[in-house]
């Protein structure tokens, strides 16, 4: 069956705005596109117009490691967020540090990760990290006690709006995207009082002087 330019445009245009998740051109001629005629080349030159047309908008067409969605504008963020009465989870630095670490040296066991840290990992940052989807084992180190390797997932990507690895930007950039985007805000010593049984939240909250920084360690 065939389809005009419009029509296909229309219909791709709607059918990444009502999906739950990225929608990978597979998934489209699979799905929604199943009854026509639709070459690749066609399909592309719709997503291409359709992302020119956005660009200029508060809502821009997005690609990610498993598709395609709308997202809105980044610079309008701040103003956004007031529409949610709950905010965003906050996670702590020590969270953020061990994700950036598994970003940029996968696969990396848990040991790997404290050695460069110099700070024990707990096992509640390894969970919210995997339930999250963001971080999943992906095989074991052929050393004694074979340590399972983590590394990141698509979710991880889609998350942070990158198509693959490659796009990381620059450690020192990650870090303060991952502050910016938490609304994390570092704790001052003097209320750390709650945390001084935890010997991860307790040395990495607080960056020392005598501790280097992730990014500076990963460098």
């Amino acid at each position: 069956m065939k389809i005009s330019h419009e029509q296909l445009k229309q219909l791709i245009e709607a059918a990444i705005f009502v999906s739950d998740q990225p929608i990978s051109r597979d998934r489209l001629k699979s799905t929604v596109l199943l009854d026509f005629s639709v070459s690749t080349q066609a399909l592309n030159k719709v997503i291409n117009e359709l992302m020119l047309d956005y660009a200029p908008r508060g809502i821009v067409l997005q690609e990610t490691a498993t598709g395609f969605r709308f997202v809105s504008q980044d610079s309008l963020s701040q103003w956004l967020g007031r529409l949610w009465q709950e905010s965003a989870p906050k996670y702590s630095r020590a969270l953020l540090e061990t994700l950036a670490l598994i970003a940029y040296r996968q696969p990396i066991t848990r040991g790997e990760i404290e050695q460069v840290r110099g700070v024990t990992v707990s096992s509640n940052i390894m969970k919210t990290l995997q339930e999250r989807e963001w971080v999943s084992v992906v095989g074991h180190k052929e050393v004694p006690g074979r340590p399972a390797l983590y590394a990141t997932t698509k979710g991880f990507l889609d998350y942070f709006g990158m198509q693959s690895l490659s796009d990381l930007p620059e450690v020192d950039a990650f870090m303060a995207a991952l502050e910016d985007a938490q609304e994390l805000t570092t704790e001052s010593q003097n209320s750390s009082n709650n945390t001084q049984n935890s010997p991860d939240s307790t040395q990495s909250d607080i960056l020392t002087s005598e501790t280097p920084s992730t990014s500076e360690q990963l460098h």
